[in-house]
């Protein structure tokens, strides 16, 4: 049985926030850049997991989410939802993963991300470009 995760893609002026995950070995994509969310807990809608792992996460989530695609990444069912990042980035409080940033489209499908942070490109997760091309082109 696939585990199910939320995933959000947050937009704010053109561009898409993003998030360089944590190096642990132990989780999904270390030192990737992927999108804020993550599982669902026994009894959650996907929704509900999202708004919990954004605040979680960044300490805030948007008024409205609206799911834009449910896609297999590997072992994962991924509920992809769209919504305005409606705050300035430096409103949002990193409390899981090494960076943040908002992100154009043009450098997200290059497929590698400047981190300011670490002063280093850092690729995306694997499986994650098609979830953004599906996202930004509006297809589905």
């Amino acid at each position: 049985m696939a585990v199910e995760v939320a995933l959000a893609m947050l937009q704010r002026e053109g561009r898409w926030l993003m998030q360089l995950r944590d190096e642990s070995p132990t989780i999904v994509a270390p030192g990737c850049w992927g999108l804020f969310g993550g599982h669902l807990e026994a009894g959650e809608t996907p929704e509900q997991a999202l708004r919990r792992e954004l605040l979680e996460e960044i300490s805030w989530q948007p008024p409205d989410l609206e799911l834009v695609m449910v896609h297999p990444i590997h072992r994962r069912t991924a509920h992809v939802f769209r919504g305005e990042l409606s705050v300035p980035l430096e409103q949002l409080r990193l409390l899981e993963g090494q960076d943040l940033d908002l992100v154009s489209p043009e450098h997200l499908l290059m497929g590698s991300i400047w981190s300011t942070k670490l002063a280093a490109h850092r690729p995306l997760a694997d499986g994650l470009m098609e979830v953004i091309r599906h996202v930004m082109t509006g297809a589905g």
